[in-house]
């Protein structure tokens, strides 16, 4: 036995995850290979990923993890030497040394944890469509809207300005008449309808789906300031990887927005990280909870492009690991990507059961020691059989081990220790406050208003003075200038006495409020041909 095998102890290049007949190390260097992490309800892997967690974290390897329950929280507070947390480190002959980490929260609702926000450029048409789950010929009339919106300058921020674009390129209802005021978006509707028919219907039908988004807290979630993937990317004063936590317990109550979400991170990171290549350690490592939600129902394409994100992600020095119930959740196209398991119990109870557990034992590399399929039903709480990369870059044999006990405290923090974390965040104060910056919902605001003020001209009043104005109202009184179906004299005043004080109000707000086209805008406006990595690669 080796110095470094004799204190079972994380090493400057490894990770010391547990012990049986054999340890198991997880290879720093082998760590952006990916990972999956599966077994039933209440058999250890919220544990096996604090462990994770934890030992990237000591490496200096930020961490991102998704948590569903609120369990994972406990790793921003020291550990408790309790009983049975004593005896499973004898059992391996670990020296069990409570210890925390550096822990920023967040959540997209911005109640327990600082705000998570991007626009809906960022998001791209791909995405947003499979977030509001629409069809083809749906996802057709969005990716017009996103060009249109590309080429007429007009940036789509938050759902506001999703909504008002869409209203935008609806086709004009029947003829207008000789005498009918110009239509301010005629240009844009004129270009939609270039690429393609743009019905009335099909838009409505994406508003409705919006306000379904809406009702599940998607405003909240687009809008600035933007998230910036760099701030998950941090170390503390001690070297240490921040561990960042999504509080997703409020989440998972609409779980397309919660995969949709992860996913467009994944693509983010794909899209902004330089190549790495092999690094001695990843940059961060990424932990996907409840990763079917990420392939149910999605469409062939999508599936492809996952797929293509998860293999090519790799040479960024991301490490992806998957945490769910069954390895038959994940595609096998995805799951071959997978260098390393850490397979809990699984119970075969129903056929689909013990198909699972036989596609999770032929997913290990065979040890002539062990009957897979059969020890995968026999495990019991914080048991699990293990399989990482060797230096080679090969799976290691299958190994039953006992899971090393984690550092931190098992379980739930307190509200106020929340509070008293957030209050010392790094991230205070950066994301916690909205900022509406000039978008597209402004900029068509700013259409319609100046169509109003253009066809008040000398017939509206405006003109010619104070005797203009009168000589107008005298000509409407006697009848000289009214034509047929116009407005009566009353109606008349009223219009123009409520555009005059609209159009004050709205050059006061555009004085006043000097929304800038800097700062956060510009970030946005220069990810717009971006759009995420999927829908960049599917322009390749």
């Amino acid at each position: 036995m080796t110095a470094q095998d004799s204190k079972l102890g994380d090493t400057d290049d490894k990770i010391f995850v547990g012990k049986g007949n054999e340890q198991a190390w997880l290879t720093l260097a082998l760590a952006n290979r990916h990972g999956l992490v599966t077994g039933a309800t209440g058999t250890g892997k919220t544990v096996s990923l604090q462990v994770l967690a934890e030992g990237f974290a000591r490496a200096g390897v930020p961490v991102f993890a998704a948590d569903i329950k609120g369990d994972l929280s406990g790793i921003s507070e020291v550990g408790e030497a309790k009983d049975f947390i004593l005896k499973r480190a004898g059992e391996i002959g670990l020296k069990f040394q409570p210890d925390q980490f550096s822990t920023v929260f967040w959540d997209v609702f911005g109640e327990q944890g600082h705000p998570v926000r991007a626009t809906v450029t960022e998001m791209g048409p791909l995405l947003l469509a499979r977030m509001l789950d629409l069809n083809d010929v749906q996802e057709g009339v969005l990716n017009v809207a996103f060009r249109v919106a590309d080429e007429n300058g007009l940036p789509l921020l938050d759902m506001k300005d999703l909504r008002s674009l869409l209203d935008a390129i609806v086709p004009a209802s029947g003829k207008k008449a000789a005498d009918a005021e110009e239509d301010p978006f005629a240009e844009i509707r004129k270009a939609a309808q270039s690429f393609g028919n743009v019905s009335k219907a099909t838009v409505g039908t994406i508003q409705r789906q919006l306000l379904v988004l809406e009702n599940q807290g998607g405003t909240k979630f687009f809008g600035e300031p933007a998230l910036e993937l760099k701030d998950f990317m941090k170390t503390d004063s001690d070297g240490r990887g921040i561990v960042n936590i999504l509080v997703a317990d409020k989440l998972m109550e609409s779980p397309r927005l919660y995969a949709t979400f992860l996913l467009w991170l994944l693509s983010e990171l794909f899209e902004e990280l330089p190549e790495a290549g092999d690094l001695p350690k990843p940059k961060l490592v990424f932990f996907f909870d409840e990763a079917h939600l990420l392939f149910n129902d999605a469409p062939k394409a999508l599936m492809d492009k996952i797929e293509q994100v998860v293999r090519l992600i790799r040479s960024k020095g991301v490490g992806v690991y998957f945490v769910t119930q069954n390895p038959i959740d994940v595609p096998d196209k995805v799951l071959a990507q997978l260098g390393g398991r850490v397979q809990h119990a699984l119970r075969a109870f129903t056929p689909r059961d013990q198909k699972a557990v036989a596609a999770a034992a032929q997913t290990f590399r065979p040890n002539p020691k062990l009957d897979t399929a059969k020890v995968i039903m026999e495990l019991g709480k914080g048991e699990a059989l293990v399989s990482f990369l060797e230096g080679n870059g090969t799976p290691s044999m299958v190994e039953r081990v006992m899971i090393r006990p984690p550092s931190a405290r098992i379980g739930p923090i307190t509200p106020d220790e929340r509070k008293a974390i957030m209050a010392a965040s790094p991230m205070k104060g950066k994301y916690d406050t909205a900022v509406d910056s000039e978008s597209a919902y402004e900029m068509l605001q700013k259409r319609i208003a100046a169509t109003a003020a253009t066809a008040e001209g000398p017939a509206g009043g405006s003109g010619g003075g104070i005797l203009g104005q009168i000589g107008s109202i005298v000509g409407t009184i006697f009848g000289t200038n009214v034509k047929r179906g116009r407005l009566s004299t009353g109606q008349v005043i009223a219009r123009d006495v409520t555009r005059s004080v609209t159009n004050q109000v709205i050059g006061g707000l555009a004085a006043n409020v000097g929304k800038s086209v800097g700062g956060q805008l510009g970030g946005s406006i220069g990810r717009t041909l971006v759009r995420g990595a999927l829908g960049g690669l599917l322009r390749r």
